[in-house]
């Protein structure tokens, strides 16, 4: 499992999980962490494609034949959570910690994909077309619409189904076998890169410069979707250590 990190951080790590330092071309390098700017990368794109750039050294770097991509502050979880994995000081009393990869490749032998659970309050009866546009230049959603139907046109009934649904699997994370993210990696990216020729994203603020990972989150909604027959999914809640005091978490579960 790797974990997507911009810095260092002292969060407990089940075996096999690794750090992988994003946007590592800027950044002094971190003893015991991968760095995404080594061989094939696009680590000087971080600020705009986010986790993405992690996503795509690990699809140009890594021999394992089962990946996972998480964050340094949200993991999978075998507990039931909240809004965009909120927890509790009762999970947390609850020993609540990153599923290990052992669990994660027992889903795997039932299913293709370990995915977060897909949020749905978070649009409140808004559609994700509705809820980007809010957000973001609704331009640039119209934009990656145009360049799937000139790459991809076969998933236009999906794109369209995801952007008028209600509900969306968040973070870019997941656990699948290699073979399967190396697809997807191919698709994205060709993607992403066809937009960026066709968007500028000069005068955005920091926020909104980090549209493609943006974009990501609702594309992997759409191959998945497209895919819904072929791939058994599994769902699982993610929770978020930045809602946590780290102290906390290292006196009460990890001491």
């Amino acid at each position: 499992m790797y974990v997507i990190t911009h810095k260092k951080f002292n969060y407990y790590l089940p075996k096999h999980y690794v750090p992988l330092l994003v946007g590592a071309v800027n950044k002094d390098k971190i003893d015991g962490y991968l760095s995404d700017d080594e061989g094939d990368n696009i680590s000087s794109k971080n600020k705009n494609y986010c986790e993405l750039t992690g996503l795509y050294w690990i699809w140009k770097h890594s021999n394992e034949s089962i990946v996972g991509l998480s964050h340094y502050r949200r993991y999978f979880s075998g507990n039931p959570l909240g809004f965009f994995g909120e927890i509790t000081e009762t999970m947390v009393l609850g020993k609540l910690k990153p599923l290990s990869v052992s669990k994660l490749n027992k889903f795997l032998e039932n299913c293709d994909w370990v995915l977060p659970t897909p949020e749905k309050n978070y649009f409140k009866k808004r559609s994700v077309r509705q809820q980007f546009q809010a957000s973001h230049d609704i331009k640039d959603l119209e934009t990656t619409r145009r360049v799937l139907g000139e790459l991809y046109p076969e998933y236009l009934p999906e794109f369209d189904e995801v952007m008028n649904g209600h509900q969306l699997v968040i973070c870019n994370m997941f656990y699948t076998h290699k073979k399967y993210m190396d697809e997807y990696s191919s698709w994205l990216f060709s993607i992403l890169f066809e937009i960026e020729k066709n968007v500028d994203i000069s005068n955005y603020d920091d926020y909104q410069s980090r549209l493609y990972g943006f974009l990501s989150e609702r594309l992997f909604n759409v191959w998945i979707t497209h895919h819904k027959e072929r791939f058994r999914i599994k769902h699982l809640s993610i929770f978020n250590t930045a809602k946590m005091n780290r102290d906390f978490i290292k006196n009460k579960i990890f001491k």
